[in-house]
């Protein structure tokens, strides 16, 4: 009985592993992010809808910093709901490739068509709350975050979930929103310090 209940455990976790996977090699690149990684990594644990909005204590998220290939232009989106300027993100739906959940987000909520996914490692995890609204409850988005590539000459799109989308010089996109995730992401996406995946330098 035992026995059949640890192969019942195992395999009601074998769609989670790919991401715990992802999140150890995410922690041992970036250790000073040591708090949130775990954090996420025992809501995934113990969380087998987490990919599904249907799970009321939280679930995970997708986003992406939408970049030029040189960093000084950004493009974010003025959320409808919670009216503030963002990186476009949403809600994984059942989707376990979370970079695939960024790059959809990304083209759905900015209109852009020219867009290219840096690489599959997320470059910030975030934990954020979400205010209740409606019938919905107050719950955290655990977020993987993206670097996302997009042609500066393209136009972008607003969405019927924002109020508006629009390239913004890389400065000015860090002065509309002071929050430290927000920051925390646009930051490392350039940061000329570390040796990237993407091999971004910072805006100069």
């Amino acid at each position: 009985a035992g026995g059949q209940r640890g192969h019942r455990a195992a395999a009601r976790l074998m769609h989670r592993r790919e991401l715990l996977d992802l999140l150890e090699r995410y922690r041992a690149r970036y250790p000073e992010d040591l708090v949130r990684v775990d954090h996420v990594r025992q809501f995934v644990r113990n969380h087998e809808d987490c990919f599904e909005r249907s799970c009321v204590e939280g679930h995970i998220t997708g986003s992406a910093w939408v970049a030029s290939r040189d960093g000084r232009r950004v493009v974010l989106v003025h959320h409808g709901k919670l009216d503030r300027w963002l990186q476009p993100g949403g809600h994984a739906d059942g989707e376990r490739e979370i970079h695939e959940v960024a790059l959809r987000e990304a083209s759905e909520e900015t209109g852009l068509t020219r867009i290219e996914l840096a690489g599959t490692m997320p470059v910030d995890i975030d934990v954020h709350p979400i205010p209740a609204r409606g019938d919905e409850p107050a719950h955290l988005h655990h977020d993987l975050r993206y670097l996302v590539y997009a042609d500066p000459d393209e136009e972008p799109r607003v969405s019927n979930e924002s109020h508006d989308v629009r390239w913004f010089d890389f400065e000015e996109a860090l002065a509309l929103n002071g929050e430290e995730g927000l920051r925390r992401l646009a930051l490392r996406c350039v940061d000329p310090g570390e040796t990237r995946q993407d091999g971004i330098a910072a805006p100069r």
